[in-house]
């Protein structure tokens, strides 16, 4: 007979909350190799540690990697402008990761958000090579003065959804995207192994295939969501 603590430890989690979260690029959308692709293109043009500049890069704006690693004297903004037009150039191999289509399809879209690096441009031109449904609320790159891993985008979207940071539940991929949530005093469940240390109000999951949600309407006109991890 298996011990009843061990049967309470594989339960899985239950969040309960009014607003959902959800980056994008390795969250939703799986766009790594057109990602790894242009960044590879840049490195090689210009001489630089290409494994140095993917390790620093996800997640964070494309303009503020340039700043970083660009040669003295490079026209930063050209360069910004070039890389994205390369992204939004390249859709094949974007796919949606297992069980997200069906996760968004399941969250009232007034409960729920896309906080994501990408302009809003990039952003619907991958959410739709997925064959994903863009949420109503988005908070893309023009949107915020300040890029993750600052909680600027986070915050912004939790305002417009509402929503008190302390009930909302971030879905992130990227350690610059989950140091944003944390630092926007929200739970957090990480998609994927990006090497995130796990801390308290933190998950991890390989994907949504097993993630359920039930959303009840309040009777202030929002929802309380509950998600099974």
């Amino acid at each position: 007979m298996s011990h009843p603590a061990a049967q309470a430890s594989i339960e899985p989690p239950v969040l309960t909350v009014r607003a959902v979260l959800f980056d994008m690029d390795g969250t939703l959308v799986d766009s790594t190799a057109i990602v790894e692709q242009v960044w590879l293109e840049f490195a090689e043009r210009y001489g630089l540690d290409y494994n140095e500049i993917l390790r620093t890069s996800h997640g964070v704006q494309a303009g503020d990697t340039v700043r970083r690693y660009a040669p003295a004297g490079a026209d930063l903004e050209a360069l910004t402008a070039e890389l994205g037009e390369m992204e939004r150039s390249r859709t094949d191999g974007v796919i949606a990761l297992p069980g997200a289509e069906a996760l968004l399809a399941g969250l009232p879209d007034d409960a729920i958000a896309l906080v994501t690096s990408a302009d809003r441009i990039l952003a619907e031109i991958r959410m739709q090579a997925a064959g994903l449904t863009m949420p109503s609320t988005t908070v893309t790159a023009e949107s915020v003065t300040r890029g993750k891993p600052h909680p600027e985008g986070y915050l912004k979207a939790a305002a417009m959804l509402g929503a008190d940071p302390a009930d909302v539940v971030v879905f992130e991929d990227a350690p610059a995207g989950v140091a944003a949530a944390r630092s926007a005093g929200m739970r957090t469940v990480v998609v994927g192994d990006a090497g995130v240390h796990l801390e308290e109000g933190m998950w991890q999951i390989p994907d949504y295939s097993a993630v359920t949600v039930t959303a009840v309407k309040n009777a202030d006109g929002g929802h309380l969501l509950t998600l099974t991890l």
